[in-house]
C-alpha cells in the first residue's frame, strides 16, 4: 500500500494476523473475526479519552448556543469585539470553539488505518491475508454484491451483519435524541439519519470492513450511552421503550 498510512496499516496487519493465529486453536474458523472486533474494541478504548473529550466540547458548544447568538446579535457590526467577547466566554466555561472538532480529528488517522487494513487487498505489497480467511464459509474479502450474490448463503452472512447494524443504528437514533443537539433546524433528524450511513457504506465493503463497522459501531453506542449516564441525562433504553424520559430535575 503506497500511501501515508503504509506504515501504520503494515503494523496493524502484524497485530491483528498475530492475534489471529493466537486464536485460530481456540476458536478455530471465527479466529479472524474474532480478532478484528478485539483489536477493533482496543483501538476504541485507546482513543477513548479523546472521545469523551469531543462530546464534552459538543455539550458545552450547546449549552453556550444561547449566549454565543446573544454575542452575535448585539456586535454584528463590531467582529472584531465580538470574537474577543467569544473568546471570553470560551475561556470561563473552560472550553472552545473546536472542543468538538479537535478530539475527533486526532482520532481520525488511527480509525482510517484500521478500516483501510480490512478493505485492502495488498498490505506493504503483499496479498492481505486476512481477507483469505472466512466465517461460515465466505471469505473476508468478498463484497455483497460479487460472487455468488445477496441471494445466496454468502448473501446470509452479509445480511446478519447489515441486521445487527441496523439494529444498532436505530438504538443510536433512539439515543440521539438525548444526547445534546444544537438549536438548529433539521439537527435532531440527521443525528437520527447519519448512523444508517454504515450500512451504507458495509454494502459496498468487504466483509472484513463491514466485522469493523460492527465493532466500531457497537463501541460508539456503548460510549455514548456511558457518557450520558456518566452526566446524569439520560436514563436506560429498552427495545420497548415508547420514547426517551425527561431526567428527574428536581
Amino acid at each position: 500500500m503506497v500511501s501515508i498510512f503504509g506504515v501504520p496499516v503494515d503494523a496493524a496487519y502484524h497485530l491483528v494476523s498475530g492475534f489471529t493465529g493466537i486464536l485460530t486453536p481456540v476458536l478455530g474458523g471465527v479466529a479472524a473475526v474474532a480478532a478484528i472486533i478485539a483489536v477493533t474494541m482496543a483501538v476504541r478504548l485507546i482513543v477513548m479519552p479523546l472521545s469523551f473529550r469531543a462530546l464534552r466540547g459538543q455539550a458545552a458548544a450547546v449549552r453556550l448556543a444561547p449566549q454565543l447568538l446573544t454575542l452575535r446579535q448585539r456586535y454584528a457590526k463590531q467582529p472584531e469585539r465580538l470574537h474577543k467577547e467569544m473568546s471570553a466566554l470560551y475561556r470561563r466555561e473552560g472550553t472552545s470553539m473546536f472542543a468538538g472538532l479537535t478530539p475527533i480529528l486526532l482520532q481520525w488517522p488511527l480509525l482510517s488505518v484500521m478500516y483501510l487494513l480490512f478493505r485492502s487487498p495488498q498490505v506493504a505489497g503483499k496479498p492481505n491475508t486476512l481477507l483469505t480467511r472466512d466465517v461460515f464459509g465466505v471469505p473476508l474479502g468478498t463484497h455483497w454484491l460479487s460472487g455468488a450474490g445477496p441471494v445466496s448463503a454468502q448473501g446470509a452472512v452479509f445480511l446478519g451483519v447489515f441486521v445487527l447494524m441496523a439494529g444498532l443504528c436505530w438504538l443510536s437514533s433512539r439515543l440521539a435524541r438525548l444526547m445534546p443537539a444544537p438549536p438548529a433546524a433539521g439537527t435532531g433528524a440527521l443525528a437520527r439519519v447519519l448512523p444508517y450511513l454504515t450500512v451504507v457504506i458495509a454494502a459496498f465493503a468487504p466483509l472484513a470492513a463491514g466485522v469493523y463497522l460492527l465493532a466500531s459501531l457497537g463501541w460508539s453506542l456503548a460510549e455514548r450511552r456511558l457518557f450520558l449516564h456518566r452526566s446524569g441525562a439520560a436514563p436506560v433504553l429498552s427495545l420497548g421503550d415508547q420514547g426517551p424520559q425527561q431526567p428527574d430535575r428536581r
